[in-house]
């Protein structure tokens, strides 16, 4: 095939909790809910998301980030209203500062306009090797089915025009200027549906029934469907002849996922030969592509386990915390600058990037930098800033288990050494269960807090999860 974007890795992650459906729904006197949602814990959000999958993708295609020359991130709804979202994920993936790319946002359509936009880009030779990278996690209205239903989540996907095991082929795409889940200008929930037979008789079923159509004569394997009530998926699936419907399966696992969903539906699947069909739509556009298997993709077998396993059981409590629509009474502690004074200014790259400076006279690395200016071991002045090891093991720790507002009790912290000799001092994401010395830790990228409007990010440790066995890389 010529032409076309190959694919040549992919990447998926699932934030940390897991709320039963129905547990959403007899909060509010109803019954029902299938599932479960996913939801961000209070230090995730859909830009640490996105770098969690988009480093599987990497890993799995085995490039480095040097070796990408744009990055194209859909989300409905970024991190900063408006802002560096795009620049904070493309440092903290420690992409060039050349590189190029795109955020696209604004409906769950998100997701499908920024793979097509690498694809384009890939096609066209403007760049070599494209990162995909789509996420959401939307807040939905208290009390409102939409909250069992929304949930939130990631994929990545790594683009190329050198021939690769999977490539991107068909596409189709229609519009038509009809609102349907939206948010209004200065809301933070997104609304629910005003009338659902009106949506699905008169926006969803239309619109996505034409593009599925046109797919259906390829005669795909595999199918992955838009899905925002847990039904309208296999509806549209039932009238198009479509029988191995992977995305329902990540709709009960994970909830609605917006613009994450096509790519989420669809990563799993990419582990065996044949046609892939992507349907996505929102904000009154519907897009369909076919992604053509040759071989299986690297890193699909380790998106599938991502997506059906990891997250633990949390209550309706602790999602509402989470979102910031359960609050304690009381002053919380602010932090002491804000994100935009010269601290964060000057040390953005050092704290979203991990940086550490190596000494040129005795090769110690020392954190962080900015606190560090001159060696620690030899008193050197000569610093050359290196991405720091993003593994290592817990040297002592301490569980704190009282904090002042908004940190929450029990919080963990721990110093690593990590694989390069560098010593750091982090939080441990969780509440400290298993944590000890000698233990094996990942640094993950989270949020650290919500100041004056705008998220502040940073690293954590995080205990190595076991990867399963005959996974891919």
């Amino acid at each position: 095939m010529g032409g076309h974007a190959y694919l040549h890795g992919v990447g998926a992650a699932a934030p940390g909790w897991r709320v039963p459906a129905a547990d959403i729904g007899a909060a509010w006197g109803r019954t029902g809910g299938r599932g479960t949602v996913a939801v961000c814990t209070p230090d995730e959000d859909p830009l640490t998301l996105a770098a969690a999958a988009a480093i599987d993708a990497l890993d799995a295609a085995g490039l480095e980030a040097g070796d990408v020359d744009g990055l194209w991130w859909g989300c409905t709804r970024p991190p900063f209203a408006e802002g560096p979202s795009h620049a904070v994920l493309a440092a903290a993936l420690s992409l060039s500062p050349r590189a190029a790319g795109a955020l696209t946002s604004g409906s769950a359509h998100a997701g499908m306009e920024a793979l097509l936009g690498a694809a384009d880009a890939v096609v066209a030779g403007s760049v070599r090797t494209a990162l995909v990278v789509v996420s959401d996690g939307l807040r939905p209205g208290l009390g409102t089915p939409l909250e069992a239903r929304t949930g939130a989540g990631a994929a990545a996907l790594v683009l190329s025009a050198e021939t690769g095991p999977a490539a991107l082929t068909v596409r189709v795409t229609r519009s038509r200027p009809q609102l349907d889940r939206y948010r209004g200008d200065g809301e933070v929930d997104t609304r629910d549906l005003y009338d659902a037979r009106l949506f699905r008789e008169e926006m969803f079923l239309p619109s996505v029934l034409e593009v599925a159509e046109h797919l259906a004569a390829l005669d795909p394997r595999a199918w992955s469907l838009p899905d925002p009530d847990g039904r309208l998926g296999k509806t549209v699936a039932r009238q198009v002849g479509a029988e191995v419907l992977p995305s329902a399966d990540v709709y009960t696992a994970l909830g609605d996922t917006a613009a994450a969903a096509p790519l989420l539906g669809a990563v799993g699947a990419l582990d065996a030969a044949g046609i892939v069909a992507v349907v996505g739509t929102g904000g009154g556009r519907t897009t369909g592509v076919v992604l053509a298997v040759d071989a299986p993709v690297p890193g699909a077998t380790i998106a599938a386990h991502r997506l059906a396993d990891e997250g633990r059981p949390a209550s309706y409590a602790e999602l509402l915390r989470a979102r910031g629509q359960l609050t304690p009474s009381g002053e919380t502690i602010p932090m002491g600058v804000p994100p935009e004074s010269a601290l964060f200014a000057r040390g953005a790259e050092e704290m979203v990037q991990l940086l550490g400076g190596r000494c040129a006279d005795c090769g110690t690395i020392n954190t962080p930098p900015s606190i560090h200016p001159t060696c620690i071991a030899c008193g050197g002045s000569k610093l050359e800033p290196v991405h720091v090891a993003r593994h290592g093991v817990v040297h002592t720790f301490v569980v704190n288990q009282t904090m002042p507002a908004p940190f929450v009790a029990p919080l963990p912290i721990a110093v690593v050494d990590l694989d390069d000799g560098a010593r750091v001092m982090l939080q441990v994401v969780g509440d400290g269960t298993g944590l000890e010395i000698g233990a094996e830790v990942d640094l993950v990228l989270r949020r650290y807090a919500h100041e004056r409007g705008v998220p502040v990010y940073g690293y954590k440790s995080k205990l190595r999860a076991v990867t399963p066995a005959g996974g891919d890389a």
